[in-house]
């Protein structure tokens, strides 16, 4: 389960810039490999624009993209992508409000739940080039982009780098190896994404490019019925350098690949940015090396603990409400008693100094 500051953030963030950005000088087209379910952003220099998008096989119409349920049209003129699917690998027309189009992405959102994750450190292995039969010059491959910046600055952390497939028959450009795949019909297991991580070691420096003005603080419950609780953090993409610290002690993706940490799991599909924990402890996440979330999980015991102490002082507020309240009863009755008494007074002073033989009878 997430907590219900992470689902507001899921909701908010977008529009603060949790999506990475994808620019196309205008009049051209533009060719690129994603990762599905990480958001995006596709430029278009012109406001008031219209985007329609077409399916990478082409047999089917434009569709106007205001149709499609996981995108935005910015004021700028911009398409944001929430979550994009692999079924929407395709081609994003921009035209301006006069119907010229002003620029075409070429887009392949490679499945990431197919992503193929490896760590140096541990000795494995990326995916290996292959041909594709029975046109063993057409060849299938990985290309990586740069590496990520450290995660930590100062101290040994860990970066990393995302692969896409491509395709590249003989004298012809590489191809994403989706939008090949639509064109040519071809299909092989070697189809993947990549996530390949490496330890790192670098100075800290001022951060370029980059600026959260906020730290996200948040805290809830941890009993035993929940067994897992999911952590988001804020900002936080697979685009981006993430890291998270349990108790100020860091969560690496060694000691997970390697199967000796059973304490939290970062969730790969989002690069590290979420992450789902089994314990309660302090969990702090930066992103490009920069504080920006703080979660303070609460075991069962303790949330009980604390009812005990509202409860206990609860109940000394009571006692003492109820020793008030005493008191100004008690002060009331000596009050009407000393009242009555002083009119009691009042009717008998006149006949004080003469004697008398009446008798007052009182019923």
């Amino acid at each position: 389960m997430l907590t219900t500051l992470g689902l507001l953030l899921s909701l908010a963030l977008p529009v603060l810039g949790t999506y990475v950005s994808i620019s196309c000088p205008s009049h051209n087209q533009c060719q690129r490999a994603l990762l599905s379910g990480n958001d995006i952003l596709l430029h278009c220099p012109s406001t008031g624009a219209r985007w329609y998008y077409l399916q990478a096989d082409e047999t089917s119409r434009p569709t106007n993209v205001l149709h499609v349920f996981n995108t935005d049209i910015l004021s700028e003129g911009s398409l944001l992508i929430r979550s994009p699917q692999p079924s929407q690998t395709g081609y994003y027309r921009c035209q301006d409000p006069n119907g010229t189009q002003v620029v075409q992405y070429e887009i392949d959102f490679q499945d990431v739940t197919t992503l193929h994750i490896t760590h140096k450190g541990l000795g494995q292995k990326p995916l290996q080039n292959e041909t594709l039969s029975p046109n063993e010059a057409t060849l299938m491959f990985t290309r990586w982009e740069p590496w990520q910046d450290c995660n930590r600055c100062g101290e040994p952390g860990e970066r990393k780098r995302l692969g896409y497939c491509y395709i590249q028959e003989p004298l012809l450009e590489p191809m994403p190896c989706w939008l090949y795949q639509d064109e040519a019909k071809t299909w092989s297991s070697r189809m993947q994404p990549e996530l390949q991580i490496e330890a790192c070691l670098e100075e800290c420096k001022p951060s370029e490019g980059f600026t959260w003005e906020y730290v996200t603080f948040d805290s809830f419950n941890f009993n035993k019925e929940s067994e897992s609780v999911w952590l988001s953090c804020p900002l936080g993409s697979i685009y981006r350098p993430v890291i998270w610290e349990a108790d100020n002690v860091p969560l690496t993706w060694r000691d997970q690949l390697s199967s000796q940490d059973f304490s939290a799991s970062m969730d790969s599909s989002t690069g590290g940015s979420q992450l789902q924990i089994f314990r309660p402890a302090i969990y702090t996440c930066f992103v490009q090396q920069e504080l920006v979330a703080r979660f303070n999980p609460t075991s069962e015991p303790e949330v009980l603990l604390s009812h005990g102490r509202e409860e206990a002082g609860g109940r000394q507020e009571t006692g003492k409400a109820d020793s008030v309240l005493k008191g100004l009863k008690l002060m009331l009755l000596v009050g009407t008693v000393l009242a009555l008494a002083g009119a009691l007074f009042k009717v008998l002073r006149p006949f004080q100094g003469k004697k008398c033989n009446q008798v007052l009878l009182v019923k």
